[in-house]
This record gives C-alpha cells, sequence and structure tokens, in this order.
C-alpha cells in the first residue's frame, strides 16, 4: 500500500506542501479536502493530489501525516473528526501561525501522542491554492511544537521529513513560538494595516498621498495586502500575546513622539543609527512570513521601446520577470525602472546581464 499524506484545507500553505510533496514524494498517495470544489478541482487536474474529498470521511484513514491547514480557527473545530481516523503511526499537525490555542485542544481531546504543531515561515501577500507554489518552502524556518506526550522518534521523523521538503525545521514550546511570532509577524501586519488605514483616513481630496506613495511606504505596507480573513483569525487566537507586545510598541512610539517634538536630536540619531545596525545583521539567508522582494533598479532613456529592449534582453536570458515598472517617487531608491523577480537567482543574473548591455544596475 502507498504511503499516504492527508490534507484538510488546500490554501497557499497547504498548496505548496502537497506541491512539495508531489515534487520529492511523487510515490505519496495524496488526499485532500476543501471546502472550495474548484480548488480540488485544480489541484486534481494538475496531478498534485490524488482524491479529492468533499468531506471529511474514510479516505483519510492509515495516513503517515495528517496537515491541518485551514485558518487557524477553523483547524481547532477539525480536530474533532479526525479522532477516529489517528493510528499509532499518524503523525497529526498544523500550518497556523498560532500554536497555544490548539495545544490546549489537543490536551483537551487526548490526542497528544499524535500531535506536533508545526508553521513554515513562509508565504505571500496573495492567497489561495492558485498561488501555492512547490519552492514556497525551501529554505524557510518551519517551527515544530511537538507536545509533552509526543515521542521523540515521531518528532525525530518530522523534522525530518520538513528537511526533506528543503525547509529548516526548529523546534519550540508552542508559548515562546506565540510570543515571537507575534511580535514579529502578527504585530507588523497589524502595523501595515493601520498606517494603511491611517494614509487613506487623512489623504487630501485629490488623493495626493495614494498618488505619490511609493519606495518605504509601499515596501513596509505590502504584506497589508494580506488575507483579511487569516489575519482576522490570528489576531484573536493570539491577543493575548498580541495586545502585550502592541503595549510596548505603542509605548516606544510615544517615546519617539516626545524625544522628537523636543527636538533631542541625538536621541533621534540614536534611534535611526541602532535600528539600521540591527536591521543590517538580520539574514537575509532564509525565508520567513514576510516574504524578501528580489527586484533590481536601471535607468532607461525615456524613449519609445525603452522597456522592450530592457525585457527582450531578460527573455533571451531565460529570466521570467515578475513585475517592471517605472518609478516615479524615487525618494527612497535609485533607478528609473524597477524589475521584480520570482527568486533571487533570477535576480543577479538579471544584474549581470543588464550591465553586460552597459545598463547602470542598482541591487536591492
Amino acid at each position: 500500500m502507498k504511503p499516504k499524506i492527508g490534507f484538510i484545507g488546500l490554501g497557499l500553505i497547504g498548496g505548496s506542501i502537497a506541491k512539495a510533496v508531489r515534487q520529492y514524494y511523487p510515490e505519496y498517495e495524496i488526499v485532500a479536502f476543501d471546502k472550495n470544489k474548484e480548488t480540488l478541482a485544480l489541484a486534481t487536474q494538475e496531478s498534485v493530489i490524488d482524491v479529492a474529498a468533499t468531506t471529511i470521511d474514510d479516505n483519510f484513514y492509515h495516513c503517515r501525516y495528517l496537515f491541518l491547514c485551514a485558518p487557524v480557527s477553523c483547524n481547532t473545530a477539525y480536530l474533532k473528526q479526525l479522532v477516529r481516523y489517528l493510528d499509532t503511526d499518524c503523525i497529526l499537525t498544523d500550518v497556523g501561525s498560532v500554536k497555544s490555542s490548539i495545544h490546549r485542544e489537543v490536551e483537551r481531546l487526548g490526542i497528544e501522542e499524535y500531535f506536533i504543531g508545526g508553521h513554515p515561515m513562509a508565504g505571500s501577500e496573495k492567497s489561495g491554492y492558485a498561488n501555492s507554489k512547490a519552492m514556497l518552502l525551501e529554505n524557510a524556518y518551519y517551527v515544530l511544537t511537538p507536545t509533552d506526550k509526543v515521542s521523540e522518534e515521531k518528532t525525530k521523523a518530522y523534522a525530518e521529513f520538513v528537511q526533506s521538503l528543503k525547509a529548516l525545521p526548529i523546534l519550540l514550546d508552542d508559548r515562546t513560538h506565540d510570543y515571537v511570532t507575534g511580535t514579529i509577524s502578527h504585530l507588523p501586519h497589524v502595523i501595515a494595516a493601520s498606517l494603511v488605514g491611517l494614509v487613506r483616513d487623512t489623504d487630501t481630496e485629490n488623493e495626493l498621498m495614494k498618488s505619490l506613495a511609493a519606495g518605504g511606504f509601499k515596501d513596509l505596507t505590502r504584506i497589508a495586502s494580506s488575507s483579511p480573513t487569516m489575519w482576522q483569525h490570528i489576531c484573536v487566537k493570539n491577543k493575548d500575546n498580541l495586545t502585550r507586545i502592541l503595549d510596548s510598541y505603542i509605548a516606544s512610539l510615544k517615546t519617539a513622539r516626545e524625544r522628537i517634538a523636543s527636538g533631542d536630536e541625538q536621541w533621534i540619531y540614536q534611534l535611526f543609527d541602532s535600528s539600521r545596525n540591527y536591521r543590517n545583521s538580520i539574514s537575509d539567508t532564509s525565508s520567513g512570513p514576510i516574504k524578501k522582494a528580489f527586484a533590481v533598479y536601471c535607468d532607461i532613456i525615456d524613449e519609445a521601446g525603452g522597456i522592450a529592449a530592457i525585457a527582450t534582453i531578460l527573455a533571451s536570458g531565460g529570466i521570467n520577470i515578475k513585475n517592471i515598472g517605472i518609478v516615479h517617487n524615487r525618494e527612497f531608491e535609485e533607478g528609473v525602472l524597477r524589475i521584480e523577480f520570482y527568486e533571487e537567482a533570477a535576480q543577479e543574473k538579471a544584474a549581470e546581464l543588464l550591465q553586460k548591455f552597459r545598463y547602470i544596475v542598482y541591487e536591492r
């Protein structure tokens, strides 16, 4: 009998894991349930899944891994339906970015020996199966939160499985996970959404802020385009941590306001200098929940066919362009043209190729 993996939910993360499994373990049978029938049809058409389940049924017996990939509030509800399908060899896991709530439900149901929480720290501002891809997990930290009762053998096996999908497993307890991700992931999304809301609500009548917004503002607020449903669930489930973290952040903003109002030049300089140094010490070698943009900027002459010439050069080099456009506000960027790519290798190759053709290139 083929080894089997089951998925409850086949959105961006579930779909990406399923595609990675299909790529690295083509012999596995993949069973998936999703409320969206179009998603199941597409995954079947692409040969990513073998069985499309319209309900959680007996297709989920004898799974080596059972992935809960629905929104965090739904995952806890689905747990009850999965209890009957668990056996000794099964590892039950989830992919939610809040862990404590599901751990408490696992304890309540008495299924701790099967459960290892999981959080692949990868994602996109775009959601849904249509935006999933096998490489999403590559070099991304994948946090594992095993219960106290799950065996070391299962934890080791799951860590090795995650590693085989090209992710980087890291072990944490669920409470530490929720505090850490609350600070580095959940808080930035709240800040981005709030900042966009501030600009929207205080913009001029002719929307000058919206028209001129670029550079730092667009980079900082890109994640505000993420799924509102997902972030609604995350904020509610991690509300205690997030409330405390927001209190600390608000206090830091108040301090900044007071120092700026008093014209404290030394403190202001130290704020930006220490932040710059710390930010520059953060490695770009692994992906996280806020995805890095791979882009180059270059100068072009304002003439007909200028962009087309660059697009042709890159196409001849086999480089796929994710996005391309003129930068009208260059307060924070050098270069007239911004070209974004899907991966770092393409970014580096494009820069090298354009420089060969005498273009002045600025890499981010």
